[in-house]
C-alpha cells in the first residue's frame, strides 16, 4: 500500500498554518499515524524563511537527530516515538504517532495542555531527567517537539542536542536555527544572569537559559522544576 504524505503545519490561532519546524521539513501521513522528519531544505514548506541553508550544517543536524533519537530509543524506548524507518539516503525519519503533536492538540494554547494530557508536566520532567542521566543537553524544547501516543508523551527534535563533553558552547554559533523571537527572549535572560552571547558558556547554564526562553510556552512552575534538574 502506498502511503501519501503531506506537509505538516501547526495551526496557530490568529496566524493560521505555520511551519512545524525551523530546520527540517515536516510531513504527516494522511491518516495522522506517521510523522516524518525530512532533513531537506524545502523552500515551499519554509515559505522562503529557511533557517539552515548551509548543507554542511543541515548534515550536522541530521546526524545529531539520528544519533540521539536512536540513543534515546535504546536507553529509554518509552520516551520517544517508535522509529518505523530511517532512510539514510533521503534523510528521512519515519515515526509512529497518534495524531498531531502535543502543541497542535492543545490548539497552540498553554491553557489547554492539561486537557490534552493531565499529567504532561510529570511526563515531560521525566524526559528531561532522562536526558540529564545520559549527560545530554537538549535545547529544542518547543511543545511541538512532543507527541502523545496512548497517553504517553514522546520526545523528538534531537538536532539541537549535545553531549556533556561537547561544552562549553557559544550561543551565537547556533543562531541559524533559533527563531529571532526566541533569540530576543534569550537575550533578556542573558543580560539578567550575566552571560555572553559570543563567548563559550557551560552547558548547564545554557540549558537553564533554554528553559527560561520558553517561559511563554510553559507554566512558570514547570520551568523552575525543569531548571532544578540541572542544578
Amino acid at each position: 500500500m502506498v502511503i501519501k504524505y503531506n506537509y505538516y503545519y501547526n495551526n496557530i490561532p490568529g496566524q493560521g498554518l505555520c511551519r512545524n519546524n525551523l530546520v527540517y521539513t515536516s510531513l504527516m501521513s494522511e491518516d495522522n499515524k506517521i510523522f516524518v522528519q525530512w532533513y531537506h531544505n524545502d523552500t515551499e514548506y519554509h515559505q522562503g524563511k529557511n533557517e539552515v541553508v548551509d548543507p554542511s550544517k543541515m548534515e550536522e543536524k541530521w546526524l545529531r537527530e539520528v544519533n540521539y533519537l536512536t540513543h534515546m530509543r535504546n536507553k529509554f524506548p518509552d520516551l520517544v516515538p517508535k522509529i518505523i524507518n530511517i532512510d539514510l539516503e533521503k534523510k528521512k525519519i519515519f515515526l509512529e504517532v497518534d495524531g498531531p503533536d502535543f502543541w497542535n492538540q492543545a490548539n497552540c494554547d498553554i491553557a489547554n495542555y492539561d486537557k490534552v494530557l493531565p499529567d504532561w508536566q510529570e511526563q515531560m520532567l521525566n524526559i528531561i531527567k532522562a536526558h540529564k542521566s545520559l549527560r545530554l543537553y537538549k535545547y529544542s524544547m518547543h511543545p511541538s517537539s512532543y507527541f502523545v501516543v496512548n497517553g504517553k508523551l514522546k520526545s523528538i527534535n534531537y538536532f539541537f542536542c549535545h553531549r556533556e563533553e561537547e561544552g562549553p558552547l557559544v550561543l551565537s554559533d547556533y543562531k541559524s536555527h533559533i527563531h529571532s523571537d526566541r533569540q530576543n527572549l534569550m537575550r533578556e535572560h542573558i543580560e539578567r544572569i550575566g552571560i555572553s552571547w559570543d563567548k563559550p558558556e557551560p552547558q548547564p547554564v545554557l540549558q537553564k537559559l533554554c528553559f527560561d526562553s520558553f517561559r511563554t510556552n510553559y507554566p512558570i512552575e514547570f520551568i523552575e522544576k525543569a531548571k532544578a534538574i540541572y542544578d
